[in-house]
């Protein structure tokens, strides 16, 4: 997981984290409750109680959120689709699915599942509010979870990527055009329609006198064209990389340096003379490992003058590789599932090259002026 997420635990064995931007709306969504919902809807309770209750609602509105997630989770895992991680962040939640849906079946179940999780937890707090009837803040706390999960699940059925609803959207057009790339394109354009308008009904709010609900929806709004573009830019690329290998993307230019090599020498000569990133560790022609500026930053710059690369660098036992033949999309999913900006290309032992992401955005941009011409 990203380390600006706290790790909570593993629920189906699936790493659940707390991204820090999680404790802002927390504190937002405890004080909104605290001094505007709850008062307005009860008056006579003590201060303390407010914000007791708004802190109880925060924290199950999210655990709410993260149930949300494991449907869509558990129905992927049911499609033996891996599941990464699931993170809870400032505007929910996301569930971090390895690979796209096998068919349009799959992606619509899969996407459906997290509505109907709200749906059902909407009718649970809805029924629970019966049997806490003579509990005043009780009552409260189930009669705002039910109205906000139906609100949640109502929410995410609105069809436009990455909405769980702009997912079912893909699925139906998918399974009507048999045609995945379009429905994709489709459902991102319906997407970033719908955030226009989000952003557009958010700042009609702001300058109607609903400054904060005004630029909380615009935000709303602006998140999800970013996500819709993102996902945009994201099939383009995939398109242009379908069908090429990565020996055709990667860089045969690379610096090879001795174990010995102090981390000081390589800073002084490579790192701020040449702008290297990464350097292949040899000894006597043999791969001995691959040292990243990452691996550098973690050794104190104090240590530089004294630490060797061979005892920096990744030996060579744990580097992620991938071979020459392999699908150049599928040699980027690998390098974003294992969390590294190199891999090594190797054949029986052998060094034919690096693929990294300046070497991919160099064939990228030399595919994209081809393609115009």
């Amino acid at each position: 997981m990203k380390q600006q997420t706290i790790l909570l635990g593993r629920i189906f064995n699936i790493p659940i984290g707390l991204d820090y931007s999680w404790f802002l709306i927390f504190i937002l969504l405890t004080w909104s409750m605290a001094s505007s919902y709850y008062p307005a809807e009860f008056k006579n309770w003590p201060a303390f109680q407010y914000w007791v209750i708004g802190a109880a609602t925060a924290i199950l509105l999210f655990v709410c959120v993260l149930l949300h997630e494991l449907g869509h989770s558990v129905v992927a895992l049911r499609y033996r689709i891996p599941v990464r991680s699931i993170t809870l962040f400032i505007f929910g939640g996301v569930a971090q699915i390895a690979a796209e849906p096998p068919s349009a079946a799959a992606e619509f179940w899969i996407a459906i599942a997290g509505p109907i999780v709200s749906f059902a937890l909407a009718g649970l707090f809805g029924l629970a509010q019966s049997a806490v009837s003579s509990l005043t803040p009780l009552l409260a706390l189930m009669k705002y979870l039910a109205y906000i999960n139906g609100i949640l699940g109502l929410f995410n059925l609105i069809p436009g990527f990455p909405l769980d609803g702009g997912r079912v959207f893909r699925a139906v057009v998918w399974g009507i055009t048999r045609n995945f790339r379009r429905a994709t394109l489709v459902a991102a354009t319906t997407g970033r329609i719908f955030a226009f308008l989000f952003i557009l009904y958010g700042v009609w709010q702001i300058f109607s006198g609903n400054f904060v609900g005004g630029l909380w929806i615009a935000f709303i709004g602006w998140f999800l064209e970013s996500a819709a573009a993102s996902q945009v830019q994201q099939q383009t690329i995939h398109d242009l990389l379908t069908g090429h290998k990565v020996s055709q993307a990667m860089t045969r230019s690379y610096t090879t340096i001795s174990p010995d090599a102090t981390l000081q020498q390589l800073a002084d000569e490579h790192i701020l003379g040449m702008g290297r990133r990464f350097f292949v560790v040899q000894d006597e022609g043999d791969v001995l490992g691959l040292l990243t500026l990452h691996n550098i930053k973690e050794v104190p710059r104090s240590e530089w003058a004294e630490a060797k690369a061979v005892k920096t660098m990744l030996p060579a036992a744990q580097m992620h590789r991938v071979r020459p033949e392999t699908e150049l999309w599928s040699a980027l999913e690998q390098m974003d599932k294992d969390g590294v900006n190199q891999l090594p290309v190797m054949v029986d032992g052998t060094l034919l090259g690096i693929l990294n992401r300046e070497s991919v955005i160099s064939f990228l941009r030399t595919l994209q002026e081809i393609k115009k011409e």
